[in-house]
This record gives structure tokens, C-alpha cells and sequence, in this order.
């Protein structure tokens, strides 16, 4: 009797747990169910329509074409450009000329294009006429505008070309006895003592007439004064003048040379001549 009782007890309990389950089973379901719906209700408000995006560009395309052909069938103005239609980029094969006319060749005479039946402008002519002979015509290197005025005149001085004492001085109305020559000479200049090296300045501004060799004064130049007034100098190394150049008073011209063998016993020196239309002028008398 007891057997059975407990077995009708188990027997409820079975059926009980099964109810639960089927009812929790039935409650997650419908809950499940409703999320989904719910999801889905969401997800349809941020859905994108791509076919209505590719209709959309197709006839926005289709109406950037149609405008394009629009514009292409207007006549165009020189009003409605931002440049100058007649202007033709230097060197370029795919530019017209404005008046029909292609060159053949960058190259071409107008003599050609005579001999091919054109005619050249009348200006064209004159310039094709007139260029030979200014090419054939050499313009002068140095403008005479621009050359300083040489003007040293009978009462200007002359400052001294090298510090130094005077070793043979200036005599044209007697004679003067030169050391190494053992002879007594004229002499048309005055010799100053000087080192070798030092440097030797230009004693008035002028003109560089000649830069030359003498076996006596070695190397030299002579230099326009102006008003028929020159001077020499002589014993000359490392000039830094030409003949053509222009001087002022106080640039240096050379450097001191050792002496020639006509005044190696008289040591290194520096001839300065001094001239008025060719004839010799005492520099002393100049030298401030």
C-alpha cells in the first residue's frame, strides 16, 4: 500500500516538472518571437535602396551629358573666353595660325616663301632688307659716352708711385753718370728706389695706351693723361692693367721687378717717365 502511494506521488511530481518546463519553454518563445519582430521593425528604418542611388546617378549622368552637348552646340565668342583666341603657344605643332597659313619648317627664309608664290607684308619686307645689313654692321664695343674724360692739364700734380728715394734723378740738360753702365747718359726719367714685390699705384688717373718689353726698363706701361700728357713706368712684374682699361689715381697697376741687368748695380727700382707730346717733363716738378 505504501508502494503505491509512493509512486503516485512521483508520478505527480513528473507531471508537474513537465508542465514547468513546457510552460517556461512556451514563455521563451514567445519572447524570443518578439525581440525578432521588434529587431526587424528597427533594421527596415536604416535600410539603404541602392537600385534607387543607381537610378538616381544614371539620370544625373544622363543630364551632365545632355548639358555638355548643349554647350558644344553654342556658338563660342571671344567675349566668352578668359584668353586671348589669337595667341599661339611658342614651338606648338597642333596650333593654327589665325590666318590659315602653317609653316612647314621654324627654318624657312622668307625668300622661300617668296618663291613660293607669297607675298611677304610690306614691313616684313623692310625688316628681311634691313637685317642683313645690321648684322653685317658692328656696333662700337666702348661707347664714347661712357669713356672718362682724360683732362690732366699744366698745373696738376702727380703723386708718387712707390715710396722710395731717388737713385738716378731727371736731367736733360747735362748728362748723369749711370752706375752699372759706368757712363754718363741724359735721362728722361727719375729712378726710385723700391723693394721687390711692392706694390706700384697709378700717380694720376688715365688711359692704359701700352703695356710692352724693353731690354732696359723691363716690362712697362705707358698711360694716357690726357691734353698730350704721358707716363711710363718701368721694372715691372704681375701687371694688373691692359691696354684699353682706364685707371684712377692710387689703383694699383704691378709689383716691383728685380732690376734689369742694365741697373743691377743701382738695385731694384722703378722708372717713371713723365712726357708732354713726346717730349720728356721733369716729374719732380709734379710730384706733390
Amino acid at each position: 500500500m505504501k508502494r503505491k502511494i509512493r509512486r503516485k506521488g512521483l508520478l505527480k511530481e513528473r507531471i508537474a516538472m513537465a508542465v514547468c518546463a513546457v510552460t517556461v519553454l512556451g514563455v521563451l518563445t514567445a519572447t524570443g518571437l518578439w525581440m525578432k519582430d521588434s529587431t526587424s521593425t528597427q533594421d527596415r528604418g536604416y535600410v539603404v535602396d541602392l537600385s534607387e542611388m543607381e537610378n538616381g546617378a544614371a539620370n544625373d549622368t544622363g543630364d551632365e551629358i545632355r548639358a555638355i552637348q548643349h554647350v558644344q552646340e553654342q556658338e563660342v565668342t571671344g567675349d566668352d573666353l578668359d584668353y586671348d583666341p589669337y595667341f599661339q603657344e611658342t614651338g606648338s605643332q597642333n596650333v593654327e595660325n589665325p590666318d590659315g597659313s602653317v609653316s612647314e619648317s621654324m627654318s624657312a627664309s622668307p625668300a622661300e616663301d617668296v618663291a613660293a608664290g607669297e607675298k611677304l607684308p610690306e614691313d616684313a619686307a623692310e625688316k628681311e632688307g634691313t637685317g642683313t645689313k645690321a648684322q653685317e654692321t658692328d656696333a662700337p664695343a666702348i661707347s664714347t659716352a661712357m669713356q672718362p674724360t682724360l683732362s690732366f692739364g699744366d698745373t696738376d700734380t702727380l703723386v708718387w708711385p712707390v715710396v722710395g728715394n731717388v737713385l738716378i734723378n731727371y736731367s736733360m740738360d747735362k748728362t748723369v753718370y749711370f752706375p752699372t753702365l759706368d757712363q754718363y747718359k741724359y735721362n728722361p726719367a727719375i729712378v726710385i728706389a723700391a723693394n721687390e714685390g711692392d706694390m706700384i699705384t697709378a700717380a694720376a688717373a688715365g688711359k692704359v695706351t701700352s703695356v710692352f718689353e724693353d731690354p732696359q726698363i723691363g716690362q712697362a706701361v705707358t698711360m694716357d693723361l690726357g691734353n698730350g700728357y704721358e707716363i711710363t713706368y718701368g721694372q715691372l712684374k704681375e701687371i694688373l692693367v691692359s691696354e684699353g682699361s682706364y685707371v684712377s689715381m692710387g689703383d694699383m697697376i704691378a709689383s716691383v721687378a728685380a732690376p734689369t741687368k742694365y741697373y743691377s748695380i743701382e738695385g731694384t727700382n722703378v722708372y717713371f717717365k713723365l712726357t708732354k707730346d713726346g717730349n720728356p717733363v721733369n716729374p719732380m716738378t709734379r710730384l706733390s
